[in-house]
Parts: structure tokens; C-alpha cells; sequence
């Protein structure tokens, strides 16, 4: 199964057009947003198109093939208005015989680990900033912004196919990959 994970869309109806646009390019199954998807939180700067409305009616189009975490900024309004469940802290997804643990970052991140086993993987996004290496003991993992990167990245996605993990910008180029599975 090919999975097309994003995170921190922050309400750009902008930024979540062109997300769809390259999930649909992608010919991926599924997707896994790594939270923050409504608000732009107290931080962030209003990003372009900020138009949650939007959002929640081109993501409910999809509700079928979405997987979703909650992130620091999802609150149980946002699920009064998203048709796919986003109050999970986590979703672990088998990858071989290791596991990934995806979550938003706000809570477990590479400072403070959840329950893993040597060589599992943590996917997470929350701080805008796209990452791929092999730590000690685990992999780290980040797609990085959708909407309002840090940094200086450029507003990214992922891709998880085969046990290839590759970070794209929205036209489809490599900015980083790591062959996790």
C-alpha cells in the first residue's frame, strides 16, 4: 500500500488543494495526517488561503481514506466538523517487524520517546521542519509543513511505499528519502 502522509495543514485551503493535488498524482491508498489541520494556532502567522470552511469540505470529500492524529491544535470542535476521526494521539502502523508510531510531536518526539522497540520508527510533525535519520535505537521521521514550514523548508509531504520513506515538495521532487522497512 502506498500511504501519502502530510501534516500541519493549519486551515490553508491553498496548501490543501495542492495536498490532494499530489495525493491524487501519487496514486496513493490512503493518508495520514499527523494533525494540526483546522487552526493555525496562537505561534503561526495566518497561512495563505486560511479558510478552514474550505478545508473541512474538501477533507470530508475524502473521509473514506483518511487516517488522522490529533494535534495541538485539534479540539473537539474540529471533530464536530471532520467526518473521519483526528482525537487519536497515535496510530501505530506495522512496517515488517518494526513499527511505526505516528503521533503529532507535541506530546512524543525524539526528546521524549514513546514505548518503542530498537530500530521502530516515530513519525511525527508538529515542528514544521522535514526529517529522515536514523537516531540511536529508532528512526525519526517528519514530513514536514504543509502550509507554513520552518527553517527554511518548503512546504512538504511524504510518501511510504515499499518501505521507502520520501519527502516531496509540491512538484513532486526529492528532498529526502530513506529506505526505513
Amino acid at each position: 500500500m502506498k500511504l501519502y502522509i502530510a501534516s500541519d495543514i493549519h486551515g490553508s485551503a491553498y496548501y490543501c488543494r495542492k495536498m490532494l493535488d499530489t495525493y491524487e498524482k501519487e496514486q496513493a491508498e490512503r493518508i495520514l495526517l499527523l494533525g494540526d489541520i483546522l487552526y493555525h494556532g496562537p505561534r503561526n502567522d495566518l497561512p495563505k488561503e486560511y479558510a478552514p470552511k474550505e478545508v473541512i469540505a474538501m477533507l470530508n470529500a475524502r473521509k473514506e481514506e483518511i487516517y488522522a492524529v490529533r494535534g495541538n491544535c485539534e479540539a473537539e470542535v474540529d471533530q464536530m466538523v471532520l467526518q473521519f476521526p483526528v482525537l487519536a494521539d497515535y496510530c501505530l502502523l506495522p512496517l515488517g517487524h518494526k513499527m511505526i508510531y505516528a503521533t503529532h510531536g507535541h506530546v512524543y518526539n525524539a526528546e521524549h520517546l514513546p514505548p518503542m522497540k530498537e530500530g521502530d520508527i516515530l513519525l511525527h510533525g508538529h515542528t514544521h521542519v522535514l526529517k529522515a535519520e536514523k537516531r540511536e535505537g529508532f528512526i525519526l521521521l517528519n514530513p514536514g509543513s504543509v502550509s507554513i514550514p520552518k527553517e527554511g523548508n518548503v512546504p512538504s509531504y511524504a510518501v511510504l511505499e515499499h518501505g521507502k520513506f520520501e519527502i516531496k515538495d509540491f512538484d513532486g521532487n526529492v528532498i529526502k528519502s530513506m529506505v526505513i522497512g
